[in-house]
């Protein structure tokens, strides 16, 4: 009897602190470059060279698996995040391979200066062929490497980059600007129906509310994610997200966001109480 062969795979490694549009291009891209069954992208716990990251282990998970949830031939690994610690590469090929061959490592040039530091370098370069994302700004020197493909990608993706806009003091935003920030994205995302309510001189838990219908299903807890992952770099405080079936509540403190299906907001009819308060019906709300 024929022993079944292992599924190929190549495997991208990360931080993804946070994921994002770049991170995306590449998975993409490699597809269509290499000949592979499936594309296993695997977050950090903790990248070996950072003492930190800026989102929470959690987060960069959930919000890595959020963004190619919708490819069917990409995988979102937990292992590094499930080992606690920082996870030298060696390891991680080495658990992958009882299962898959794994044929690929997609690296970023910036990794190119300094890749024979990694630990056990020499058993990972003979192990696979690494595919190279090229970077603005970065040289690509591939002579330590002993194979390699060139995955051309005309874009920054650099999450240093974005966390560099990271605001500390939301007191030079103004408020007004933050709730038109929010409802474009949450129209750009398909979000409907979305209305904000100012209660600045209502005695609220919030002083402005903001209410967008989601298509259902998992849409509502997609959003929650999607605009975690465009706010907080912004400066913005998630203190907590409560989400349920049909409905999600996002508080940042000053400004509160409902998402929920439509069955659920004619049911509970959140605007006209809101309506009714700003227009000072209730004067003080514990």
């Amino acid at each position: 009897m024929f022993k079944e062969s292992k599924e190929s795979v190549a495997v991208y490694g990360g931080s993804f602190d946070p994921p994002h549009f770049g991170h995306k291009l590449v998975v993409e891209e490699a597809l269509k470059l290499l000949s592979i069954n499936n594309l296993i992208v695997v977050p950090t716990f903790l990248n070996p060279f950072k003492s930190d990251s800026y989102f929470s282990t959690l987060e960069r998970l959930k919000m890595t698996k959020e963004m190619f949830e919708e490819f069917s031939d990409v995988f979102v690994s937990d292992f590094e995040i499930n080992e606690g610690k920082a996870t030298p590469t060696a390891r991680s090929l080495s658990y992958f391979q009882k299962e898959y061959e794994v044929k690929y490592l997609i690296i970023g040039t910036d990794n190119l200066a300094s890749i024979d530091t990694w630990y056990n370098f020499k058993w990972i370069n003979e192990q696979i062929t690494w595919v190279v994302a090229t970077r603005r700004g970065y040289d690509v020197d591939t002579s330590k490497l002993r194979a390699f493909r060139i995955l051309e990608i005309e874009a920054d993706i650099s999450s240093t980059e974005i966390r560099k806009n990271i605001v500390k003091d939301k007191s030079y935003m103004n408020m007004d600007e933050r709730v038109e920030r929010i409802v474009a994205f949450l129209d750009s995302k398909k979000a409907d129906e979305i209305e904000s309510f100012n209660l600045e001189d209502i005695d609220y838990l919030a002083k402005r509310v903001i209410i967008a219908n989601s298509l259902g299903g998992k849409h509502s807890a997609s959003l929650a994610t999607q605009l975690k992952i465009e706010l907080k770099p912004l400066g913005e405080d998630f203190l907590h997200v409560d989400e349920s079936e049909d409905w999600v509540v996002i508080d940042l403190g000053d400004i509160l966001i409902h998402v929920m299906t439509s069955e659920a907001r004619q049911l509970y009819s959140l605007e006209d109480f809101l309506t009714e308060l700003s227009a000072g019906k209730y004067k003080s709300i514990d």
